[in-house]
């Protein structure tokens, strides 16, 4: 069962960008979003748009995202 995090519980937006800055440079990241489902892959960033891509070469999939449809990242150390 998952559990939907309130908006309380969240990450600003500015902590966010942080967070998919500094995991761009990595090879893996877990990446969690708002609607419950979590990714774990390589992602880019793309702050003048706020969007950017989640990208699992094993599994052969990609997911592109919005800035505001991400609940939180855990950086490859934190995995």
């Amino acid at each position: 069962m998952v559990r939907r995090i309130t908006e309380t519980e969240l990450p600003s937006v500015e902590e966010l960008i942080l967070k998919l800055q500094i995991a761009h440079t990595k090879k893996v990241v877990r990446v969690h979003f708002k609607d419950g489902s979590d990714e774990v892959g390589a992602v880019t960033y793309v702050p003048r748009f706020g969007t950017g891509r989640l990208i699992d070469v094993t599994r052969e999939f990609s997911r592109d995202y919005s800035i505001y449809d991400v609940a939180d990242v855990d950086i490859e150390s934190d995995i």
